[in-house]
């Protein structure tokens, strides 16, 4: 655990597991669950929603500024720098996400598959797309329903945002509250003086584990 990572909430970090500089690891409702031998590199974000946790596998590579959000990831994969993968997607074991990189809601990649640079994977089977293909992304995308899948919101017609943003706000900010009295447990791998009287959590494994309410650095 590098010293400026965040590990916060109901997250669980497998053994010889390194997460780097600047990561930060969320979890809001749902579990975070990373396997064992697993690189997780600077400055990304897992983070997972009320409805869709986080499982990722052994022996998993996260490259810098990428962004994994209530998503599955099975043994094996690598995926690169930036890349994206959002809510209730799927990537099979042995699976390669090159540089920025995306896998959209609800989509699911078998199996030793590959997404070239920058582009998008989309659909149930996932079908790929480069980046300049946005209305066939968009025909497929349409029916994975992003509103309901993230936000559990009804899509909108008639606008370009297609969510209604004064609920959606609402919602993100009063759920976000919940970490108002969070605290720091760990710091430098070392657990924080205001901590030292606070019962063991059960099932833990070192300072990579909190649960909700509770910070760790």
């Amino acid at each position: 655990m590098a010293p400026t990572a965040v590990i916060c909430g109901d997250v669980t970090i497998g053994p010889r597991t390194h997460v780097a500089f600047g990561a930060v690891i969320e979890a809001h409702g749902a579990p975070v669950r990373i396997g064992a031998r697993c690189v997780i590199r600077e400055n990304l974000n897992i983070r997972n929603t009320s409805g869709n946790a986080v499982e990722i596998g052994d022996h998993v590579l996260i490259g810098p500024h990428s962004s994994l959000k209530g998503c599955t990831v099975e043994d094996e994969c690598f995926l690169a720098t930036g890349v994206k993968v959002y809510q209730a997607a799927v990537i099979g074991r042995q699976t390669e996400v090159r540089i920025d990189g995306i896998v959209h809601v609800r989509s699911v990649l078998p199996p030793n598959s590959l997404v070239p640079i920058k582009w998008v994977a989309v659909g149930h089977p996932a079908r790929l797309f480069p980046p300049d293909r946005h209305e066939d992304i968009d025909a497929i995308l349409a029916e994975m329903d992003f509103p309901e899948e993230v936000y559990g919101l009804e899509r909108q017609s008639g606008s370009r945002v297609d969510m209604d943003m004064k609920e959606l706000t609402r919602r993100v900010t009063s759920g976000l509250a919940d970490h108002r009295d969070d605290r720091e447990l760990w710091r430098c791998g070392r657990r924080h003086d205001r901590a030292r009287k606070a019962p063991p959590m059960p099932g833990t494994a070192g300072p990579a584990v909190s649960r909700h309410r509770q910070t760790g650095y």
